[in-house]
């Protein structure tokens, strides 16, 4: 499903709060399995442009527009773990 039609979708639900989070995450989880192939942070950045993204307004599609965004971020970019154990030892 593309992510005009999802939104679309997501736009006519009345989802609020925690419903609402519920709710864009199953788009976009549909959006991730419906993708051919693995699903990358550059097209995470594509589906961000499309015109339907650009403006949601339902709290389901902005909670679906959100995850698309946290997609874009680089996995590499979390901070380093401190390995104590190492460190004591």
């Amino acid at each position: 499903m593309t992510v005009t039609r999802i939104i679309d979708a997501l736009e006519e639900s009345p989802a609020a709060g925690a419903q609402a989070c519920a709710a864009g995450r199953l788009g976009f989880l549909e959006w991730v399995f419906d993708t051919p192939g693995p699903v990358t942070a550059q097209m995470a950045r594509e589906a961000l442009a499309e015109p339907a993204a650009q403006a949601p307004k339902s709290a389901a599609a902005r909670a679906f527009v959100g995850f698309l965004e946290e997609a874009c971020a680089s996995i590499g970019a979390r901070p380093a773990r401190r390995r104590r154990g190492q460190l004591v030892h």
